[in-house]
């Protein structure tokens, strides 16, 4: 049995604006209509003896995670909700954990949600290449060819290559891999002992990597037995093993979610997979895997990888250009007129739009920094906020009142609460609102309103079948999002 496991906790601060801590990129449709996280999902269909997936996340991001995993129709064996991060050796630790807790010891697939496999196909076969090598006791990861020196990825370097029985011509080719190319291992092997993982290359180290044939970029995907992993984890790095162990024992399960401890899981020690692991035991393998991978860690990824007119020029959303070329061009609310613009990043969203240089794009992160800064909700939100009920987006807020869309999923509900601060008035444009108000019931349809006075226990749920759309105006003397009295929530909030 092979048991997906999903890493789905990263933060994305190089795509801000449409990347933020709390609606990250692998949350986002960025390369095609599917979120990341459904591709990911979607991809290793057809895998032999394949299980439920889990998925490893956020805390803050569950519901979304858990949305995004039904929309997909990929129900999760379990969705594991880290307090904060600890980087992928815990993550992956606490899952391995999870998966023989009933006594199997299945092998994992670990795969980063935010990656771009253009060939899954290829995948595919590089993890039934694996599996044997992997029952056997070898922790297998995927090293992708080479196209470019590329300076910003981890390298793995082949050692001896390793017998395997399913080497065949057929498998090779599904593979992308020839039996003589310029960009790896000039031999008919497909899978080699990892003779050294090493840092970001500078160029001249890059160009010298690729002439070898000896270098694959390092993926951060990997497959393994779950009790394997765990042996060598705690043979090399016995102290993330003992505070995961008891993360998960003291885990609360809570709707689908497993919520790990949040005392314990923090003082477990952060590291990789690579560095904690991988660099260090004598059982790590490597197959080559050319599969069109692209780990979108920049704005310009998304412009290597995407649909370009005549003059190199990708456009995603209401763009118009006239003498520009080679420019990523992105907008989400308005309309982006590019002219005389080369080599340009421009991203609109609603509340922020980001201009740079396509060779500059990993300076993003430090705008990211400066508004974490300043504390502004930028680094955080878009204006349009996802909840587990729906979601609600700011208009207009303008000092004692702020006007809200919020939209209610059929069946769904808000807690039943009320404010100290703030009274309410709302407006259905579309669908059925059912209003709890103080002691009495009511329905309202299209057109209706209603209005809850400051201090009054309320809730609003959609009985029908479409989505409940309100237009919500607030006014008092403070409107914060913090100004909830909880009484009796659904989602355990």
């Amino acid at each position: 049995m092979i048991v997906p496991v999903i890493l789905s906790g990263g933060a994305g601060t190089r795509l801000w604006p449409l990347s933020r801590e709390l609606y990250p990129k692998q949350l986002l449709p960025l390369a095609g209509e599917r979120t990341m996280l459904q591709d990911t999902a979607l991809r290793l269909e057809g895998v032999a003896q394949l299980s439920a997936p889990l998925v490893v996340c956020n805390e803050a991001h569950r519901f979304m995670v858990a949305e995004q995993m039904r929309q997909a129709q990929r129900t999760p064996a379990a969705i594991i909700l880290e307090p904060l991060g600890r980087n992928t050796a815990p993550a992956v630790a606490v899952a391995a954990l999870q998966a023989m807790a009933d006594g199997e010891d299945p092998l994992l697939l670990v795969l980063p949600a935010d990656h771009v496999i253009e060939r899954p196909e290829a995948l595919r076969a590089a993890v039934e290449m694996g599996a044997p090598l992997a029952q056997e006791g070898r922790l297998i990861t995927f090293g992708i060819v080479p196209t470019a020196p590329e300076t910003g990825y981890g390298y793995i370097r082949a050692g001896q290559p390793l017998e395997c029985s399913r080497q065949s011509s057929v498998v090779r080719c599904q593979l992308g891999i020839s039996e003589a190319t310029d960009n790896g291992p000039r031999t008919t092997d497909a899978a080699f002992a990892v003779a050294q993982f090493v840092e970001k290359p500078d160029l001249a180290t890059a160009r010298a990597y690729l002439a070898s044939g000896e270098y694959f970029w390092n993926s951060g995907m990997f497959l393994f037995k779950a009790s394997r992993f765990l042996e060598e984890l705690e043979r090399l790095a016995p102290e993330i093993l003992r505070w995961c162990r008891a993360a998960l024992d003291e885990a609360e399960r809570d709707l689908d979610f497993i919520r790990l401890n949040a005392d314990a899981f923090a003082a477990c020690p952060g590291n990789s997979i690579d560095y904690a692991v991988m660099e260090k035991t004598d059982a790590a393998v490597v197959i080559p895997l050319a599969a069109g991978w692209n780990d979108v860690g920049s704005w310009s990824a998304l412009w290597e990888i995407g649909a370009r007119d005549a003059d190199g020029n990708v456009r995603r959303g209401d763009v118009l250009v006239s003498d520009s070329r080679n420019c990523y061009l992105h907008a989400e609310r308005r309309l982006i007129a590019a002219v005389g613009l080369e080599d340009m990043i421009v991203v609109e969203t609603a509340d922020a739009v980001l201009v740079a240089r396509r060779d500059r794009v990993q300076e993003v992160k430090d705008i990211v920094a400066q508004l974490k800064a300043q504390d502004r909700e930028e680094a955080l939100l878009h204006r349009r906020v996802n909840r587990p009920w729906g979601s609600y987006e700011g208009l207009v807020q303008d000092g004692r009142f702020q006007v809200k869309r919020i939209s209610v999923n059929p069946g769904a509900s808000l807690s039943r609460q009320l404010h100290h601060h703030r009274a309410e008035h709302w407006v259905v444009v579309r669908g059925t609102a059912r209003v709890t108000r103080g002691e009495e019931t009511f329905i309202l349809a299209e057109n209706e309103s209603t209005f809850i006075p400051l201090g009054v226990e309320h809730r609003l749920e959609n009985p029908g079948k479409i989505p409940l759309e309100m237009i919500e105006v607030q006014s008092g003397s403070y409107l914060g999002e913090d100004d909830i009295v909880r009484f009796e929530d659904r989602y355990g909030r």
